[in-house]
Protein backbone atom coordinates (compact mmCIF):
# COMPACT_ATOMS: atom_id res chain seq x y z
CA UNK A 1 0.00 0.00 0.00
CA UNK A 2 2.04 3.38 -1.13
CA UNK A 3 0.71 6.73 -0.01
CA UNK A 4 1.98 10.12 -1.14
CA UNK A 5 1.21 11.77 2.32
CA UNK A 6 2.06 15.17 3.60
CA UNK A 7 2.51 14.17 7.11
CA UNK A 8 5.11 13.28 9.17
CA UNK A 9 4.57 9.53 10.19
CA UNK A 10 6.17 8.34 13.06
CA UNK A 11 7.86 4.95 13.08
CA UNK A 12 6.85 3.62 10.02
CA UNK A 13 9.87 4.45 7.86
CA UNK A 14 7.70 7.26 5.57
CA UNK A 15 9.23 10.80 6.11
CA UNK A 16 7.41 14.15 4.88
CA UNK A 17 7.25 17.55 5.13
CA UNK A 18 4.76 17.92 8.30
CA UNK A 19 2.00 19.64 6.47
CA UNK A 20 1.79 23.46 8.00
CA UNK A 21 -0.36 23.40 10.86
CA UNK A 22 -3.89 25.62 10.24
CA UNK A 23 -4.60 28.56 12.27
CA UNK A 24 -7.38 26.83 14.12
CA UNK A 25 -4.90 24.19 15.22
CA UNK A 26 -1.89 26.66 16.65
CA UNK A 27 -4.38 29.04 18.35
CA UNK A 28 -5.78 26.05 20.28
CA UNK A 29 -2.10 24.75 21.05
CA UNK A 30 -1.38 28.24 22.23
CA UNK A 31 -4.63 28.79 23.99
CA UNK A 32 -3.69 25.29 25.86
CA UNK A 33 -0.32 26.00 26.72
CA UNK A 34 -0.77 29.20 28.12
CA UNK A 35 -4.00 28.02 30.33
CA UNK A 36 -2.16 25.21 31.82
CA UNK A 37 1.40 27.33 32.13
CA UNK A 38 -0.73 29.87 34.60
CA UNK A 39 -2.90 26.99 35.99
CA UNK A 40 -5.85 28.06 34.94
CA UNK A 41 -6.40 24.49 33.82
CA UNK A 42 -6.19 21.36 34.28
CA UNK A 43 -4.75 18.60 31.68
CA UNK A 44 -7.92 16.85 33.16
CA UNK A 45 -9.95 19.87 31.87
CA UNK A 46 -8.19 19.98 28.30
CA UNK A 47 -8.62 16.62 28.03
CA UNK A 48 -12.42 16.88 29.11
CA UNK A 49 -12.74 19.68 26.34
CA UNK A 50 -10.68 17.96 23.67
CA UNK A 51 -13.39 14.91 24.64
CA UNK A 52 -16.07 17.49 23.60
CA UNK A 53 -14.81 17.87 20.24
CA UNK A 54 -14.33 14.27 19.23
CA UNK A 55 -17.83 13.40 20.22
CA UNK A 56 -20.19 16.18 19.75
CA UNK A 57 -18.98 19.23 18.30
CA UNK A 58 -16.87 17.83 15.58
CA UNK A 59 -19.06 15.48 14.87
CA UNK A 60 -22.32 17.76 14.68
CA UNK A 61 -21.18 18.84 11.39
CA UNK A 62 -20.97 14.84 9.72
CA UNK A 63 -24.22 14.14 11.25
CA UNK A 64 -25.89 17.14 9.40
CA UNK A 65 -24.48 15.56 5.80
CA UNK A 66 -25.73 11.84 7.05
CA UNK A 67 -29.38 13.04 7.93
CA UNK A 68 -29.65 15.05 5.12
CA UNK A 69 -28.69 12.31 2.60
CA UNK A 70 -31.14 10.07 4.48
CA UNK A 71 -33.73 12.66 4.48
CA UNK A 72 -33.40 14.07 0.59
CA UNK A 73 -32.66 10.68 -1.57
CA UNK A 74 -31.01 13.68 -4.76
CA UNK A 75 -28.99 15.27 -1.80
CA UNK A 76 -27.90 11.72 -0.99
CA UNK A 77 -27.18 10.93 -4.87
CA UNK A 78 -25.17 14.27 -5.18
CA UNK A 79 -23.43 13.17 -2.11
CA UNK A 80 -22.13 9.80 -3.31
CA UNK A 81 -21.43 11.26 -7.01
CA UNK A 82 -19.26 14.25 -5.32
CA UNK A 83 -18.53 14.30 -1.74
CA UNK A 84 -16.53 17.38 -1.48
CA UNK A 85 -19.37 19.53 -3.63
CA UNK A 86 -22.12 17.90 -1.51
CA UNK A 87 -20.35 18.34 1.77
CA UNK A 88 -19.58 22.38 0.73
CA UNK A 89 -23.18 22.58 0.10
CA UNK A 90 -23.69 22.71 3.80
CA UNK A 91 -20.82 24.95 4.57
CA UNK A 92 -18.18 22.14 5.55
CA UNK A 93 -14.72 21.95 3.77
CA UNK A 94 -11.40 23.46 3.79
CA UNK A 95 -7.69 22.33 3.70
CA UNK A 96 -8.32 19.07 5.77
CA UNK A 97 -11.49 17.43 3.76
CA UNK A 98 -10.59 19.11 0.14
CA UNK A 99 -11.62 15.76 -1.50
CA UNK A 100 -14.10 13.65 0.26
CA UNK A 101 -15.24 10.34 -0.81
CA UNK A 102 -18.70 9.19 1.02
CA UNK A 103 -18.95 5.54 0.81
CA UNK A 104 -22.57 3.73 1.54
CA UNK A 105 -23.05 0.88 4.05
CA UNK A 106 -25.70 -1.30 2.63
CA UNK A 107 -27.61 -4.16 3.88
CA UNK A 108 -24.53 -5.86 2.12
CA UNK A 109 -21.75 -4.03 2.49
CA UNK A 110 -19.84 -2.60 5.88
CA UNK A 111 -17.54 0.25 5.07
CA UNK A 112 -14.57 1.54 7.60
CA UNK A 113 -11.72 3.70 7.33
CA UNK A 114 -8.27 4.08 8.28
CA UNK A 115 -5.24 5.36 8.01
CA UNK A 116 -2.85 3.36 8.19
CA UNK A 117 0.29 5.80 7.79
CA UNK A 118 -0.73 8.07 10.07
CA UNK A 119 -4.21 10.06 11.11
CA UNK A 120 -5.47 11.63 8.03
CA UNK A 121 -9.64 12.44 8.89
CA UNK A 122 -12.19 14.08 7.27
CA UNK A 123 -11.69 17.35 10.22
CA UNK A 124 -14.48 19.54 8.58
CA UNK A 125 -16.95 16.94 9.16
CA UNK A 126 -15.38 14.69 12.16
CA UNK A 127 -13.73 17.33 13.82
CA UNK A 128 -10.95 15.48 15.43
CA UNK A 129 -9.72 12.45 15.53
CA UNK A 130 -10.69 9.86 18.48
CA UNK A 131 -6.95 8.22 20.10
CA UNK A 132 -7.62 4.70 18.94
CA UNK A 133 -8.23 6.03 15.55
CA UNK A 134 -4.69 7.13 15.58
CA UNK A 135 -3.15 4.36 17.50
CA UNK A 136 -1.12 1.43 15.52
CA UNK A 137 -2.94 -1.60 16.66
CA UNK A 138 -5.90 -0.07 15.05
CA UNK A 139 -4.03 1.40 12.09
CA UNK A 140 -2.36 -2.22 11.31
CA UNK A 141 -5.17 -4.54 12.64
CA UNK A 142 -8.36 -3.08 11.09
CA UNK A 143 -6.13 -4.11 7.36
CA UNK A 144 -5.27 -7.28 8.32
CA UNK A 145 -8.21 -8.53 10.54
CA UNK A 146 -11.14 -5.76 10.15
CA UNK A 147 -13.83 -8.01 10.96
CA UNK A 148 -12.29 -9.33 14.44
CA UNK A 149 -11.69 -5.16 15.00
CA UNK A 150 -15.22 -4.21 14.62
CA UNK A 151 -16.03 -7.38 16.74
CA UNK A 152 -14.44 -5.71 19.92
CA UNK A 153 -15.86 -2.60 19.02
CA UNK A 154 -18.99 -4.20 19.32
CA UNK A 155 -20.29 -4.51 16.03
CA UNK A 156 -20.64 -8.33 14.86
CA UNK A 157 -21.62 -8.44 10.70
CA UNK A 158 -22.73 -11.31 9.55
CA UNK A 159 -20.52 -13.06 7.20
CA UNK A 160 -22.41 -13.00 3.71
CA UNK A 161 -21.72 -8.89 4.53
CA UNK A 162 -18.84 -7.63 2.12
CA UNK A 163 -16.20 -5.40 4.34
CA UNK A 164 -14.46 -2.72 2.70
CA UNK A 165 -11.28 -1.18 4.35
CA UNK A 166 -10.83 2.36 2.91
CA UNK A 167 -7.35 3.93 3.32
CA UNK A 168 -7.08 8.16 3.85
CA UNK A 169 -4.52 9.77 2.76
CA UNK A 170 -3.75 13.69 2.40
CA UNK A 171 -5.68 14.02 -0.89
CA UNK A 172 -8.31 11.92 -0.10
CA UNK A 173 -10.44 11.36 3.11
CA UNK A 174 -13.20 8.97 3.79
CA UNK A 175 -16.59 9.78 5.10
CA UNK A 176 -18.90 6.44 6.17
CA UNK A 177 -22.70 6.75 4.97
CA UNK A 178 -24.29 4.30 7.49
CA UNK A 179 -27.36 3.03 6.92
CA UNK A 180 -30.51 4.73 8.41
CA UNK A 181 -31.83 3.04 11.25
CA UNK A 182 -35.31 1.18 11.23
CA UNK A 183 -38.51 2.61 12.54
CA UNK A 184 -37.37 6.07 11.22
CA UNK A 185 -39.67 6.85 8.76
CA UNK A 186 -41.10 10.36 8.94
CA UNK A 187 -38.63 11.62 11.78
CA UNK A 188 -37.60 14.98 10.78
CA UNK A 189 -33.61 15.77 9.50
CA UNK A 190 -32.97 17.45 13.07
CA UNK A 191 -34.20 14.11 14.94
CA UNK A 192 -32.19 12.01 12.82
CA UNK A 193 -28.82 14.16 13.33
CA UNK A 194 -29.37 12.49 16.84
CA UNK A 195 -28.75 9.29 15.61
CA UNK A 196 -25.76 9.44 13.29
CA UNK A 197 -22.23 8.72 15.86
CA UNK A 198 -18.73 9.86 14.87
CA UNK A 199 -18.04 5.80 15.11
CA UNK A 200 -20.76 5.48 12.55
CA UNK A 201 -19.15 7.78 10.35
CA UNK A 202 -16.04 6.13 10.95
CA UNK A 203 -17.38 2.83 10.58
CA UNK A 204 -16.35 1.30 13.46
CA UNK A 205 -20.38 1.16 14.58
CA UNK A 206 -23.79 1.41 13.24
CA UNK A 207 -25.87 4.62 13.58
CA UNK A 208 -27.94 4.57 17.12
CA UNK A 209 -31.55 3.05 17.04
CA UNK A 210 -34.17 4.93 18.18
CA UNK A 211 -34.80 3.26 21.27
CA UNK A 212 -31.14 4.58 22.60
CA UNK A 213 -32.32 8.09 22.88
CA UNK A 214 -34.76 7.19 24.96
Amino acid sequence: MSHDHDHDHDNDGHHHHPRPKSDVELRAEALEALLAERGLVSTDAIDAVVELYENDIGPQNGARVIARAWSDPEYKRRLLANGTEAIAELGYGGDEGHTMVVVENTPSVHNVIVCTLCSCYPWPVLGLPPTWYKSAPYRARVVAEPRAVLREFGLELAPDVELRVWDSTAEVRYLVLPERPSGTEGWAEDELVALVTRDSMIGTADAAEPAALV
